[in-house]
């Protein structure tokens, strides 16, 4: 990582651009990266971040944190959803909550009516990897893996 950047301004970067980009529904850019990809992008100064995922029901995506077009930092996620009663819009409202100390995805634990939202990670933004579950009553209705860290 560059000696320009710190890690709290990085992390400051990434909990923007998750509200700017998947989780606050903004819009993908207009031309894919790949075939099929859903891409998403936000750019602040000599920062940009990168979301590109394929799939839907079952999915694999990758974001990355570039300072002046070098990467800096990583997650890879992959995930499927297990029942039709799954929420896109409650993951995405569990993800806008996303904190400095765990700025990959979302809080420990969100409820919200029938919905609740649970993630567990070790490790911390330099190298770390985790799970994620939603639950609608007592069905597992989503899951998802994820890990990452600064890359040289």
């Amino acid at each position: 990582m560059s000696q320009s950047t710190d890690k709290e301004e990085l992390i400051e970067f990434l909990l923007e651009a998750g509200r700017r980009t998947y989780a606050g529904k903004g819009a993908e850019v207009e031309v894919s990266l790949r075939p099929g990809s859903h891409d998403l992008m936000y750019e602040k100064g000599k920062l940009k971040y990168m979301d590109s995922y394929v799939g839907g029901e079952r999915f694999v995506g990758e974001e990355v944190l570039f300072q002046d077009e070098v990467p800096v930092w990583s997650m890879n996620y992959a995930g499927r959803t297990l029942e039709d009663s799954f929420s896109g819009d409650f993951l995405k409202e569990a993800l806008l909550l996303r904190s400095c100390k765990k700025p990959y995805r979302g809080p420990d634990i969100y409820t919200n009516g029938s919905y609740t939202y649970h993630c567990n990670v070790t490790g911390d933004f330099t190298w770390f990897q985790g799970s994620e579950e939603i639950f609608y009553g007592n069905l597992k209705v989503y899951e998802c893996i994820f890990h990452g860290g600064i890359v040289r």
